[in-house]
């Protein structure tokens, strides 16, 4: 089972892939997000969004943002 991610910016499209998780940088500490995660919605503060796709571990590095969590669906707005 895999996780619907896509990572948005205003400069467009960061990410959009299938991943087996995704961890970021939340208000009060980091979290990961797993298949099956619970919905919600929180702030995000400067740190790295690591996420596995395919095997193989990736970061993003930004400075804030939101996550929407929901039907393993993860969709994030970053400033990067």
């Amino acid at each position: 089972m895999t996780i619907d991610l896509h990572i948005l910016s205003p400069e467009g499209t960061l990410v959009k892939a299938d991943v087996s998780l995704v961890s970021l940088p939340g208000i009060v500490s980091a979290f990961t997000v797993l298949p099956g995660h619970a919905p919600l919605v929180t702030a995000l503060v400067e740190g790295d969004i690591r996420y596995v796709e395919a095997g193989a571990e990736k970061r993003l590095h930004i400075r804030e943002g939101f996550v929407e969590v929901r039907s393993n669906q993860v969709k994030v707005c970053v400033e990067v």
